[in-house]
């Protein structure tokens, strides 16, 4: 597998990335979860008077110097955008299926409206199938006299390849997710391993020298199909990035506590997080 040249390898910028902006970071229920007293929520162990621990359905935006790539289309995507300040994106790259990273495909069509074509949508086969079987409506042919239902053009993508996408290269491995399968992808120094429980040796090489590696940590203790706190930290000591980022954190796990325990290169997202390059 060909390894994407680094800016360390260089000595030089060879990514048009700007900037990564952390949509939501939380859980398939977000933070609080629906129900509890009067029907405000439950927190688990989040306090709900600290703002970093409202999270929303896990999504990023890739900000380039001309395009921008979105990382999934989850059902938090309108307010999302509108609350970051994104004004466009210009592809979707789809790490999976589960309904907390595609349920929002409708917002698409604003897009639409903006571009006036339908937006490039990535994905695995199966990925890109089942939302496809789940949204047929969106991937009908384009008419071009007026958009009254998002518009998009599945593009299949192989794990262990390296596809541009949306000015972005990137090199796209698989990930183990329980009972299915998850994308994980790298652009240069920059890494995205959301919906993960386990991660193969051979993705684990081709993870070194990260810069920064956002990464799905839903909890302190084992889960089934989410990866934990001591396997993330686990992980942070073998490939050794110069900052991890968690995401997909569900209501175990509090900011204040975070801040205080987490070791020295790894740190929680808060939605709305803006990482510069």
């Amino acid at each position: 597998m060909k390894r994407i040249a680094t800016d360390r390898d260089a000595g030089m910028a060879l990514s048009p990335l700007r900037e990564v902006v952390i949509l939501g970071c939380g859980g398939s229920s977000g933070v609080p979860i629906i129900g509890g007293d009067g029907g405000r929520g439950r927190w688990g162990t989040c306090d709900p008077s600290t703002p970093e621990n409202h999270r929303s359905r896990s999504s990023i935006i890739l900000l380039g110097e001309q395009k921008n790539l979105l990382v999934d289309t989850g059902p938090d995507l309108r307010h999302q955008l509108l609350q970051c300040g994104i004004e466009r994106f210009d592809a979707v790259f789809y790490t999976h299926a589960h309904a907390d990273h595609i349920a929002g495909l409708d917002e698409v069509r604003a897009m639409n409206w903006m571009l006036q074509k339908p937006v490039e949508a990535w994905g695995s086969a199966v990925t890109l199938n089942e939302i496809e079987e789940r949204f047929a409506y969106a991937f009908r042919p384009w008419t071009p006299e007026q958009f009254f239902r998002p518009g998009l053009v599945s593009h299949p993508v192989n794990a262990d390849s390296i596809v541009q996408v949306a000015d972005f290269e990137l090199d796209v491995f698989r990930q183990n997710h329980g009972l299915s399968d998850s994308f994980g992808f790298r652009h240069a120094n920059f890494a995205y391993c959301t919906d993960v429980v386990e991660i193969s040796d051979h993705v684990l090489d081709r993870l070194t020298g990260l810069d920064v590696w956002v990464v799905d940590c839903f909890q302190k203790e084992p889960h089934s199909s989410h990866a934990w706190l001591e396997r993330v930290l686990e992980w942070h000591a073998r490939i050794q990035p110069r900052r991890t980022v968690l995401t997909h954190m569900g209501p175990a796990m509090d900011w204040n506590w975070m801040q205080e325990h987490l070791p020295e290169g790894i740190e929680p997202a808060f939605d709305g997080m803006r990482i510069s390059f």
